[in-house]
């Protein structure tokens, strides 16, 4: 029987995906686990979802020996040693759809609050203060907004931002097609020199570390507003404070950190707390209930149709084969290290065997090769032992 055991309270939307398609042992637990007990809770399991706060390092990946696949039940895969679960034969699956129009609403969202000093304002009313001034708000008509990052989200932004009369630009290491009359800028200088409203939406890693820096902010409009609901990496927060601090940016919204609390009650450490012109928000970009019902379902399904027939379409650390109905008396699922004969081997010892391959599919990337071989014939223990020792196996598993 397949056990399925997922972290951090994950959405009961993703059960109901799973128990639909006959998988019923499902382990669930609430939290993130420390090291230990997370090593000890992954034993046993073939699948495994996670969020944002769950870590699978190489160590973790390499006790896990049952496991087949990882569901990353958010946008971000970080958090997993993508390399490590390459290795073993494990595809690495997540979800880079269901959350854009939740981040893109904060964005839009925390963009109108900001031009018009509503945090401030709000600040000061709590205070006992009645100011009704106008001085230094402002209409998100007509301003210009600059995503850095043109993807999923950056391009829904792009679009709210457009429908509240922005104006659009854009810039993404990338060529993007342009949605609605965004332009594209070809350098980030170029973006932040024009724009009233700058917006992060770019992967985490070495090549986006701290992009905006000291630097990088004297190139914005002086009375610029920034928003990350990105990765917290991307942003040097002591830059970013004394730029607002100096008054030279008007207002910023941070949804993510370079360091974020492990728990409800443990707080945030960061020199921006009591800045009256930010908005600082519980990594929360993709908490609505409809993104987390989305997530739930979209990577579940994912895991479902791998565990089921072998599909690895939009793995993000995996050779992709996509769908296809299965022929033969067995599908056998073959990972193995890209070397050449790698098919000539695996074809004569399902052959000695008495196994007639009807269908095949094979794709490889990097050091792994995989293959989804339909065959006719008896698809024993036996001969699963035989493929699973043969030396060019990483890793071999049985659909019927």
């Amino acid at each position: 029987m397949t056990r399925i055991v997922l972290f951090e309270n994950i959405h009961p939307s993703a059960r109901e995906v799973f128990e639909a398609a006959g998988f019923n042992d499902i382990v669930t637990y609430k939290s993130a686990l420390p090291p230990d007990e997370l090593a000890k809770a992954l034993q046993g399991a073939q699948a495994v979802g996670i969020r944002s706060r769950t870590n699978l390092d190489a160590s973790l990946l390499k006790q896990a020996d049952a496991l087949r696949v990882v569901g990353c039940f958010c946008i971000g895969t970080n958090q997993v040693d993508l390399e490590t679960a390459m290795t073993r034969g494990v595809p690495v699956f997540n979800a880079p759809f269901s959350n854009t129009r939740s981040v893109a609403e904060l964005v839009l969202g925390e963009t109108i609050m900001l031009l018009r000093r509503i945090p401030e304002k709000n600040d000061r009313v709590h205070h006992g203060h009645w100011d009704k001034t106008a001085e230094g708000a402002y209409e998100a008509r007509g301003k210009t907004m600059g995503v850095i990052g043109y993807g999923n989200i950056g391009s829904q932004v792009g679009t709210l931002a457009e429908a509240a009369g922005m104006r659009v630009v854009f810039h993404d290491v990338e060529a993007k097609l342009p949605l609605g009359n965004a332009h594209a800028c070809t350098t980030l200088k170029q973006l932040l020199e024009q724009s009233d409203v700058v917006t992060l939406h770019v992967p985490g890693g070495s090549s986006t570390r701290n992009i905006i820096n000291a630097e990088t902010l004297s190139w914005m409009r002086p009375g610029a507003i920034l928003i990350n609901a990105s990765r917290g990496t991307v942003v040097d927060i002591e830059a970013l404070r004394d730029a607002l601090a100096s008054g030279h940016l008007s207002g910023a919204a941070i949804d993510v950190f370079p360091t974020e609390p492990k728990g409800v009650d443990e707080a945030l450490q960061s020199p921006l707390i009591g800045m009256r012109n930010v908005i600082l928000t519980p990594h929360i970009g993709g908490s609505t209930q409809e993104s987390q019902e989305n997530i739930g379902r979209e990577v579940a399904e994912k895991l479902v149709r791998f565990l089921r027939s072998g599909t690895t379409k939009g793995a993000v650390n995996f050779p992709e084969i996509s769908y296809q109905e299965a022929a033969g008396s067995a599908r056998i699922l073959h990972v193995h290290r890209n070397e050449p004969g790698a098919m000539g081997t695996l074809s004569s010892l399902m052959a000695q065997h008495g196994l007639n391959i009807v269908g095949q599919q094979l794709q490889t990337l990097g050091n792994i090769g995989y293959v989804i071989s339909d065959v006719e014939g008896q698809v024993d223990d036996t001969v699963m032992s035989v493929l699973r020792a043969h030396p060019i196996t990483v890793r071999c598993e049985r659909v019927v």
